[in-house]
């Protein structure tokens, strides 16, 4: 482990409490504007959902935040209702409890533009360690659990090196025990990596190599 891996994750977002500081002011500047602006494309969203599988328009999960504190992620729905009493906790290649207009949502990942109102409510950020379901947080050790020292956020290193997740657990015999001791350490280390760096540029940064991995599939 390199001097750098071994600092502390609390004293390097102490000395960067200005760049954070922006970084908030910058989430809730682009989300309110976004939001307004983006309305009638997530009207549309909502409105094809109803049509292809009647019921929520949105999917509302537990997630833990900064601090460890449980908030409700928006996202919009693309499971049948009732998904998460039907099957694990996550998704496994072409998941059955998966709709047709929810594969597409997923495949552009619009179902996460729903994610704008936690943004702007707070309890996210346009970039940052991805939110996790209460059970795997449990699972965290005390170095992992550095990643809830910041809002969990849209999108971030591990969003992009593991945008392929549910086609890999799909080839694994026990795709839960795959994804806790093999794919949730590895994002981990990534976000550890994006704490390291934080900053409203390396924020931007990010941002585009995400539109770019969704352009190329």
């Amino acid at each position: 482990m390199t001097e750098e891996q071994r600092m502390d994750i609390a004293d390097v977002l102490k000395r960067r409490r200005g760049r954070l500081a922006l970084k908030r002011v910058m989430d809730i500047v682009i989300s309110g504007a976004a939001l307004c602006v983006l309305w009638p494309v997530l009207l549309l969203i909502a409105l094809a959902i109803v049509i292809d599988d009647p019921g929520p328009v949105f999917y509302r999960q537990v997630r833990v935040g900064r601090g460890g504190k449980e908030f409700r992620i928006f996202k919009f729905r693309t499971m049948v209702v009732d998904a998460d009493k039907k099957g694990l906790q996550i998704t496994v290649g072409r998941d059955s409890r998966i709709t047709r207009m929810g594969a597409l949502l997923r495949k552009t990942k619009l179902d996460e533009l729903a994610q704008l109102l936690n943004v702007f409510l707070g309890q996210m950020s346009f970039v940052g360690p991805r939110p996790e379901v209460p059970r795997y947080v449990a699972m965290y050790t005390p170095y992992q659990r550095q990643v809830l020292l910041v809002r969990p956020g849209i999108t971030d290193y591990a969003s992009i090196a593991y945008r392929n997740e549910n086609d890999l657990l799909a080839g694994a015999e026990d795709p839960e025990r795959m994804y806790v001791e093999e794919i949730m350490p590895a994002k981990l280390e990534l976000n550890m990596k994006y704490l390291r760096r934080v900053s409203p540029l390396e924020d931007i940064r990010l941002i585009l190599a995400t539109i770019a991995a969704v352009i190329r599939g």
